[in-house]
């Protein structure tokens, strides 16, 4: 005979680490890292990268609250739908958005190979000095929430934002 079972969370495991608490000037730096590495950049574009690389972290708490962000600012069901698998769905996206998930992907994943000079010369090219840079500083603070959301267990669904 065999059963049917079914994992449940485990909710009532003990609360992890409160980082903007615990470690409020860190918090804050990062916060103030994030929005410098914004500034300029086109708000789509921010979520379209923020987005691949919390799929590529696997951070379910950022991958809900980036989505839904992208939905407020306007961004179409079928792009943030195809944002996984954008290299078969290249006419959803500029060549100038392939571009940045390119090097989000190939910086997020950098213990895998590096970051390849054809990706970094194909963002060069689409890119200005100064906005590649910060398109890769946004990079690194997004994998840097992942990061933040995953140690600490984060929940999708919530935003602890406000």
């Amino acid at each position: 005979m065999t059963t049917n079972t079914t994992t449940v969370p485990n909710t009532t495991a003990a609360p992890r680490l409160n980082f903007a608490k615990a470690a409020p000037k860190v918090f804050r730096a990062l916060v103030g890292f994030d929005a410098a590495a914004r500034a300029g950049l086109d708000p789509a574009l921010v979520e379209l990268i923020q987005i691949r690389a919390s799929h590529l972290n696997h951070c379910a708490y950022c991958l809900h609250m980036h989505t839904n962000d992208a939905r407020k600012a306007g961004e179409s069901e079928d792009r943030l739908h195809m944002v996984a698998v954008w290299r078969e769905a290249r006419h959803f996206f500029t060549a100038k958005e392939q571009a940045a998930l390119a090097l989000t992907e190939a910086v997020t994943l950098v213990a895998d190979g590096g970051v390849p000079d054809a990706v970094y010369a194909e963002a060069a090219a689409e890119f200005e000095e100064e906005e590649l840079a910060q398109v890769l500083a946004l990079i690194l603070t997004i994998n840097t929430w992942n990061r933040v959301a995953l140690a600490t267990k984060k929940v999708a669904g919530t935003d602890e934002r406000a």
